[in-house]
């Protein structure tokens, strides 16, 4: 481990939530809760009002929705959370080349390759500029924390929230770790935070005192070692630049189990079309396709084949998904299907149409009542989900409160506006329509024209404008609703 606290680690602040605060300014302040709205549906990210009355993330919706019933609940907007993500990870690889991104919102940086700090005040001041850096440009806090190690980083990160910066001082490191739960370690989950509670060990530093023997003996080596290094506040661990990508999958959970076979069918279908977008998407093929299926029961079904070579054919993919539905029975319902490719390259097989079943084999139907389902487009109503973006002819951009009964209720505002008024109109009005998502900050000199990945000049050039952001659709998580009926407190709303 390092001597100087040149490794940091920043985590955005409720992200998911403080991107809909920043973007609705109705809502700031407020309780908002992001994530999957059907009734099976669980909570991406809440913001810390909501999280005062107990909302966490992974928590069930219908659970959420108990403790806060008066809060605000909409849909993730991942091409946006990207978007921002994106500039914020141009400002930490302005720092230095070695960043690890963990998600969309959270990366470790080694400070001293770049350069930029090498002692406990460069770092101090590094971390400062870099907070400040980030809400200029994105308008959105996150919290910092720096350490001799990624472990004692990340803690600091946490015990800053939010908006805030801590650093350790090296030296103070098992002082700091002494008192905290042995959950606060990585590694250390709730089976075995029981394992360890029902062996006396609560704390870290009962943990650094059961020794090493006892922790294997407990734990098993590797994971009684590891963890008997980490209470002693050694982690090794670089960071590493680029995490290789070892699968791409798309899967939706649904509201309601489908029992129907053909409807089954199309659903893989569907999930194949949006595995192969992510794969292009990404500069990657693979060879080895991947179905899951999750049954009324709950139980779980993967089935894999493996081609002779990487693809990102449609067609390949989606025939090895239709081959391995053929081996599992629906007949009882399915809550849940996902499409995977693993076994990944950045290159594809010329020649992989011959793995495939023939064309016309899959497009001849064996009787003509299921082509007849297939091909005939049924009208569809416009559909509506809270906090989507919306324009409308004559009001301008909003953003969707809430949709049911036929009709659909409007908030009009935006990121730089007052809170705006409430509208309500039929869910088939021509004049409104779906929007792409606005820049949380208007300053040129920061944000590009449209949202997307920023260049990598935050001195002085403007940014370049960025290509058309990816299809939100293929990156909806499972649980998104059909409609919503809701409300946000008692505003009054016009009628059509």
């Amino acid at each position: 481990m390092r001597n100087a606290p040149t490794i940091l680690h920043l985590d955005m602040d409720a992200f998911f939530a403080s991107v809909e605060q920043a973007s609705k300014p109705s809502l700031r302040g407020k309780a908002v809760v992001v994530g999957g709205l059907g009734p099976r549906g669980v909570v991406a990210t809440a913001s810390y009002e909501a999280r005062v009355f107990g909302v966490r993330s992974a928590m069930p919706m219908a659970q959420a929705r108990r403790l806060v019933p008066n809060a605000a609940y909409l849909v993730p907007r991942f091409t946006l959370y990207r978007a921002i993500s994106e500039q914020v990870m141009a400002l930490l690889r302005e720092l230095s080349p070695l960043v690890e991104p963990l998600s969309l919102d959270e990366a470790f940086v080694d400070l001293e390759a770049g350069g930029v700090a090498w002692d406990e005040e460069s770092a101090r001041r590094t971390g400062q500029t870099l907070r400040a850096d980030i809400r200029a440009v994105t308008g959105l806090t996150g919290s910092v924390g720096l350490a001799a190690s990624k472990m004692l980083a990340k803690i600091a990160s946490e015990q800053a929230k939010p908006d805030g910066l801590m650093l350790i001082e090296p030296g103070t490191e098992r002082a700091l770790l002494a008192p905290m739960p042995v959950r606060t370690l990585p590694g250390v989950g709730p089976a075995t935070g029981d394992h360890l509670r029902r062996a006396g060990i609560t704390t870290v530093e009962e943990l650094a005192e059961a020794g090493e023997d006892e922790l294997v003996r407990l734990l098993g080596k590797a994971h009684g070692q590891a963890l008997y290094a980490m209470a002693l506040a050694r982690d090794e661990r670089p960071v590493v630049a680029e995490r290789e990508t070892k699968s791409v999958s798309v899967e939706d959970t649904y509201d309601v189990d489908i029992h129907d076979r053909l409807r089954v069918g199309l659903e893989v279908r569907r999930l194949a079309d949006r595995c192969v977008r992510r794969l292009r998407e990404a500069g990657l093929s693979g060879r080895t396709i991947v179905l899951k299926v999750r049954r009324y029961d709950f139980s779980t079904l993967t089935r894999s084949e493996t081609l002779r070579g990487p693809t990102d054919d449609p067609v390949v993919i989606r025939e090895a998904a239709a081959r391995l539905l053929d081996s599992v029975d629906t007949t009882g319902g399915v809550r849940l299907l996902g499409v995977g490719v693993s076994g990944l390259a950045d290159y594809t097989q010329e020649d992989l149409f011959a793995q495939a079943m023939p064309v016309s084999a899959v497009e001849e139907p064996e009787n003509g009542a299921v082509e007849a389902v297939v091909e005939r487009a049924e009208p569809v109503e416009r559909q509506w989900r809270a906090g989507q973006d919306v324009r409308h002819a004559e009001y301008g951009h909003g953003w969707v409160q809430g949709s049911g009964l036929g009709r659909v209720t409007v908030r009009f505002e935006t990121p730089q506006s007052p809170p705006g008024r409430v509208r309500t109109f039929f869910v088939d009005d021509p004049a409104l329509e779906s929007a792409d998502p606005l820049p949380l900050v208007s300053d040129s000199s920061h944000l590009p024209t449209r949202l997307g990945p920023p260049s990598s000049d935050r001195h002085g050039a403007p940014l370049r404008t960025p290509e058309e952001a990816p299809d939100q659709a293929s990156s909806d998580p499972a649980s998104l609703p059909k409609s919503w009926s809701g409300t946000l407190g008692d505003e009054a709303t016009s009628r059509p």
